[in-house]
């Protein structure tokens, strides 16, 4: 998920507390700089699908007076904020920043958002086509999630699973909005999702193996650690 213009810090999810605190999910890999970022900004539901910035609702500044990890989560407590009602108004919106104060990347990582909308091309395919536009990035799976362009889509379903690993990748232009990778022979085929031909003939060869049929697949889960290890030889480039 992107909104234009933003870095997007935290999901809040519901009040947590009787206080005005927000237990919400965290989108950043710097979790410990909420201490140095007292100003932010609640973004309304919604706004990741406002196309521009004349209809986005207006943000709403605040500032934050507390926090703490809570289960994987964030704990977050604004000023004015102070009730279980006044907490209950901001569910569902985004905690963000202005995009141009984002901490600055030195190893070579990438920002999720700066992939969002990226053409990803195939140089290994014959004419080096263009297999689809990046949606969203599954960080626990470190796979691109893709809006497969009309040649590469399986059946009626549009969307493609391509591994971000370094051994795939030639170069990343985040300006032009390209992504230029060498994907093995039939990976593509490997990574689409079943059609529903293909999970209806899945489920009837499992009934009559007398064994449960399986269910239709779920989506990919986001993940996102507090702390992420070191990546190794043969590990995905970082992003954040």
């Amino acid at each position: 998920m992107a909104i234009s213009g933003w870095a997007l810090l935290a999901h809040l999810v519901r009040p947590q507390g009787r206080h005005g605190e927000i237990l919400a999910d965290v989108l950043t890999d710097f979790p410990e700089r909420f201490s140095d970022r007292r100003r932010l900004f609640l973004l309304p539901p919604g706004a990741e699908a406002t196309s521009t910035a004349q209809t986005q609702a207006p943000p709403r500044q605040f500032d934050l007076e507390d926090f703490w990890p809570h289960q994987g989560r964030i704990v977050l407590k604004f000023a004015g904020v102070d009730s279980i009602d006044d907490a209950e108004k901001l569910r569902g919106f985004h905690v963000a920043i202005p995009k141009e104060e984002r901490a600055e990347l030195t190893d070579g990582s990438i920002y999720i958002s700066d992939l969002i909308d990226c053409a990803v091309i195939d140089l290994a395919s014959e004419g080096a086509p263009t297999i689809g536009t990046v949606t969203d990035v599954d960080r626990f799976t470190s796979l691109l999630v893709l809006e497969a362009t009309k040649d590469f889509q399986s059946g009626k379903d549009k969307e493609l699973l391509i591994p971000f690993a370094s051994a795939y990748i030639e170069k990343i232009d985040t300006e032009a909005k390209r992504i230029e990778m060498r994907l093995p022979a039939g990976l593509l085929e490997i990574n689409a999702p079943l059609t529903a031909e293909e999970r209806t003939l899945q489920q009837q060869a499992s009934a009559e193996e007398g064994a449960p049929a399986p269910a239709a697949p779920k989506k990919w889960t986001k993940h996102r650690p507090w702390k992420k290890k070191a990546p190794g030889k043969g590990q995905p480039p970082s992003t954040k």
